[in-house]
């Protein structure tokens, strides 16, 4: 290896040691709402008091750590998030109870009650939280140096009061609500689909490159990750408001969320075939055929049309993007014989695709109208 190969890869070395690349590991891209560390402080702060004046003993630790994990993004995460530390709690308080009693205490011992946690927690199928969190209790309690019986049930008791704790703070204290993800993603898709369609009519209206083909299909496949975020948006805002004092005023909005959700992805599927069909079937006649200026024409219409849809869903926090007018620009689908041509397959796949787009907006511009 000559030198300047041992020098390019020292200075590769050096790039691949960059404390950014490690800072990506433990670093989040976006914070935690400050309002929830604040429920969690309070939360925190609330089970000290309560099981320093309930129960006399040592240090409150279950009861803090349980109200620390419990307070989560929604009240269903922290139903959840209660449960199962309850569950992991109970499990390991009494089997180092067990252990202590009948091997007694020493470091050894503590070592089996983790084996023997995590060997229980697999048996049992727990889930991830309780099967940790049964040898974490365990450890705890043996490394605490107290088998007696008053003790574990202690640290249980204090462990259900902290858990309730973090419920009831995460229930009263505004409870999370998150919609505002998935108005912004069910936006930004229907934009997006829009923005494909006016695409797709520009290559449909003057000559275009292979390249400018291939960036549109490309373009067009992006559509179904953004489908799927949207999805995944709306099931967590669904979650956020199970058990939740708030449901009754948002509970319109996310159901319009999901309707307009639902006709989003079918054009997320016709859009991404029309696109695939013009890549495949383009050549240089196309732009001769007479209909094809007027399906240029019916998804320019068919873009702006969704546009107002969006735009008169009113979904808050969102900047949908402007119309040129404020009626709708379809009247009825584009009705013509087969073409008698080489592209006869194109052209009817784009013209039933259209005719199924212009069912869906047309349902959506009368169902905004309604609203």
């Amino acid at each position: 290896m000559n030198a300047t190969n041992w020098f390019k890869g020292r200075r590769m070395n050096v790039a691949a040691l960059s404390p950014d690349r490690y800072a990506k590991l433990i670093l989040s891209s976006s914070r935690i709402p400050f309002l929830q560390v604040v429920k969690t402080s309070v939360a925190a702060i609330l089970a000290w008091v309560v099981c320093v004046l309930l129960l006399q003993g040592l240090t409150p630790l279950f009861a803090v750590i349980a109200a620390i994990l419990v307070v989560q993004p929604s009240v269903t995460q922290s139903v959840g998030k209660a449960l199962e530390r309850c569950v992991g709690v109970i499990i390991g308080v009494i089997l180092a109870y067990f252990i202590g009693i009948t091997v007694g205490q020493s470091s050894w011992a503590i070592l089996l009650a983790v084996v023997v946690a995590l060997l229980l927690g697999w048996a049992l199928r727990l889930g991830v939280t309780s099967s940790i969190q049964i040898p974490i209790s365990a450890m705890l309690v043996l490394a605490l140096g107290s088998t007696t019986p008053g003790y574990a049930i202690d640290r249980i008791i204090e462990t259900v009061i902290g858990a309730l704790i973090g419920v009831a703070v995460n229930l009263l204290i505004v409870p999370p609500v998150a919609l505002q993800p998935v108005h912004e993603a069910v936006a930004d898709l229907g934009n997006e689909v829009a923005n494909m369609l006016d695409t797709m009519s520009r290559m449909l209206s003057k000559p275009s490159s292979s390249n400018d083909r291939t960036a549109m299909l490309v373009e067009a496949r992006l559509l179904t990750p953004m489908r799927a975020k949207a999805a995944a948006a709306l099931a967590n805002g669904e979650e956020s408001l199970k058990y939740n004092p708030r449901r009754s005023g948002h509970r319109d909005l996310l159901e319009r969320d999901g309707q307009l959700l639902a006709m989003l992805t079918i054009l997320v599927t016709r859009v991404t075939g029309m696109a695939r069909g013009v890549v495949d079937h383009y050549d240089g006649d196309l732009l001769d055929e007479p209909i094809v200026a007027e399906i240029a024409s019916e998804m320019a219409r068919a873009a702006h049309d969704l546009r107002l849809v969006i735009l008169n869903a009113d979904l808050p926090g969102t900047e949908p993007e402007p119309v040129t007018d404020e009626l709708p620009a379809l009247t009825a689908p584009l009705a013509v014989a087969v073409p008698r041509s080489q592209h006869w397959v194109l052209l009817g796949f784009l013209l039933e695709d259209l005719r199924r787009i212009h069912e869906e907006l047309v349902t959506a511009t009368e169902g905004s109208r309604a609203m």
